[in-house]
């Protein structure tokens, strides 16, 4: 596991005499406060005790320019005394070739210091007598905890913009709970007003957390997962800082954490919902891993019934916008070239130090593949392999064991969110 061994640690501790007076806090009301570094092209999201490396320390996350040597400075408030540090940046290997990429700023805590309450980061060259124009950062995750977490299974959705899919939203988050999720968190940048009358719904319900996704504000973000797909500074509308920060955030709240879209379902194929398998994956493939799945298309441009008797039971959604997951049945064939593209994965966030879109860069025992029989992803969304004809798509009616459950959960929702007439439903 990382341990950052540089000179800050033997020598980190550069002030030990002021009272800790932040001159400016963040924000506490926003649940990601996006702060600026006076002077650098660095942008502060979050920061937390970080308690898994040989040396206790603080992460500050961020979004940095690149191509600019950036050195740091942390001010630490530690039972009101001010400890100043040196901060040692990291940039995550993932970032696509963007001018900017997520990165962690490393803030050695010093020795006796077990009340560590606030983090501000400046560049090294300033003046560490003035504080008035720093923004110091709540420090969480304050405590390891190693069992009862007040949540099993947390789905962390990045990042949601322009978004208008309703009726897929709602059977995604109740697909969700069936398999046994009890938190989904969603950083938002924007949505429709139906969306939004959703997401108030189930934040109300306890299921999903909304954070702002404000990162935009900052820094020119990019429509494409490359520089030639869209404009842009950042890939992908701060994709990859979101899922890091979710990881963290859940570090100590959630015994696992799944980094998915709103579009995809990790499905068992010889039990019913994740409590079940989760035991078999650690079984067959051990601990503290980080569990791939084959992500299998099921384009949304191909409707077709199944092969055989197995239909859905009537549904009264006509009239709700978005993607229906129950007319998509088929998939699109693995090739080659698309076997081990665009997977999603399971992991426990104390085994995960550095996620990307796909996967980890950096975990506790590495990851796995899960074979395609014990669990697979079924990702209904736009073809991948748009040449194809009906006839060589693949049916698959997995999803069609959940719709007891899924239609009827569906319809109360609906319903109840004022989106669909009482009478409509059969």
């Amino acid at each position: 596991m990382p341990s950052y061994q540089t000179k800050s640690q033997t020598s980190a501790l550069l002030r030990r005499t002021q009272q800790c007076n932040p001159g400016h806090m963040a924000p506490q009301r926003e649940k990601v406060s996006f702060v600026a570094v006076d002077g650098m092209k660095t942008f502060l999201v979050s920061a937390y005790w970080e308690h898994r490396t040989e040396q206790k320390e603080v992460h500050v996350l961020a979004v940095v320019l690149r191509s600019k040597t950036q050195s740091y400075r942390c001010h630490l408030c530690c039972q009101d005394q001010l400890h100043i540090s040196e901060g040692v940046g990291k940039i995550h290997g993932d970032h696509f070739n963007f001018a900017y990429g997520t990165a962690e700023i490393v803030c050695p805590i010093p020795s006796g210091c077990e009340t560590l309450s606030h983090v501000a980061v400046t560049s090294s060259a300033a003046n560490s007598e003035d504080k008035r124009d720093q923004e110091f950062l709540e420090v969480k995750n304050q405590e390891a905890k190693t069992d009862s977490f007040p949540y099993t299974f947390t789905v962390c959705i990045s990042t949601m913009f322009e978004y208008t899919n309703v009726l897929q939203l709602v059977q995604s988050l109740e697909m969700l709970q069936l398999l046994g999720v009890n938190r989904v968190v969603i950083y938002k940048t924007s949505c429709s007003p139906k969306i939004q009358r959703i997401l108030d719904y189930y934040t109300r319900k306890g299921l999903v957390e909304v954070i702002p996704w404000s990162v935009s504000r900052f820094v020119n973000v990019s429509r494409g997962w490359l520089p030639e797909h869209g404009p842009g500074d950042l890939h992908y509308f701060g994709q990859i800082p979101a899922l890091c920060d979710c990881t963290y955030r859940y570090m100590y709240e959630s015994k696992y954490v799944a980094l998915q879209d709103i579009d995809e379902l990790i499905l068992p194929q010889s039990v019913n919902s994740w409590l079940e398998l989760l035991p078999l994956l650690e079984n067959k493939y051990g601990a503290d891993r980080c569990y791939m799945f084959e992500n299998n298309v099921f384009p949304i441009t191909v409707t077709q019934p199944p092969p055989n008797s197995q239909t859905p039971p009537p549904q009264s959604w006509q009239n709700v916008s978005g993607v229906n997951i129950l007319d998509h049945l088929y998939h699109e064939p693995i090739t080659e070239a698309t076997h081990f593209s665009n997977f999603k994965i399971i992991v426990s966030p104390r085994a995960a130090f550095t996620p990307t879109v796909h996967g980890l860069l950096d975990s506790v025992n590495g990851c796995k593949w899960v074979d395609r029989n014990i669990a697979r992803m079924y990702h209904t969304r736009a073809a991948k392999q748009p040449n194809l004809k009906p006839d060589q798509l693949i049916y698959d009616g997995r999803l069609l064991n959940y719709n007891t459950h899924l239609t009827p959960a569906v319809n109360t929702v609906l319903r109840e969110s004022g989106l669909l007439p009482e009478g409509s439903i059969q």
